[in-house]
């Protein structure tokens, strides 16, 4: 450093940090308030979607101080909630609707090659949990939490085909 000048901050590692073996989206950022003597005291929520691409994703929801913060949180809950789902060649093995709420989903089996055909958080969840092809359609609500948790829901019920004994 050169003389006269003052540091301004903590040094930083100039290292780049490892890559993280999950990929997250941010679905939901909302700033949320809670009245209190003074006034008001605002807070950031976050709702991430994290995935490796490769069957397992899960979903966290969590508050902090400012965004950053909020979204760390979230995705260190999203790591403890974890699901792993069963597919056949790229797509999810049979027709499932479930109902989380008042969210309901209804997720397809596809053709090879029509790819993920979903709107919205659906398609978030159903890209991070690595699923190629895929009909999907939110059905009932517009909440994107409870769309995420009723997506997820139907694709913790999915059950692998049984082989036929011949």
């Amino acid at each position: 450093m050169p003389p006269g000048r003052l540091q301004s901050g903590p040094r930083r590692d100039r290292r780049p940090r490892e890559k993280s073996e999950f990929d997250q989206k941010t679905i939901d950022l909302s700033r949320v308030t809670r009245v209190v003597a003074g006034g008001k005291r605002m807070r950031f929520r976050a709702c991430v979607v994290i995935g490796d691409r490769k069957g397992r994703v899960g979903m966290g929801l969590a508050k902090g101080a400012d965004v950053q913060g909020s979204v760390e949180k979230a995705v260190t809950s999203a790591k403890k909630h974890l699901i792993t789902i069963v597919t056949e060649r790229g797509t999810i093995p049979h027709v499932v609707e479930v109902k989380f709420r008042a969210a309901r989903v209804l997720l397809k089996p596809a053709p090879t090659g029509s790819g993920v055909i979903a709107g919205g958080a659906a398609r978030a969840v159903l890209d991070l949990a690595g699923i190629k092809d895929v009909v999907s359609k939110m059905l009932g609500s517009k909440n994107k939490i409870n769309n995420v948790r009723a997506v997820l829901l139907g694709l913790s019920k999915l059950q692998a085909r049984k082989k036929k004994a011949d």
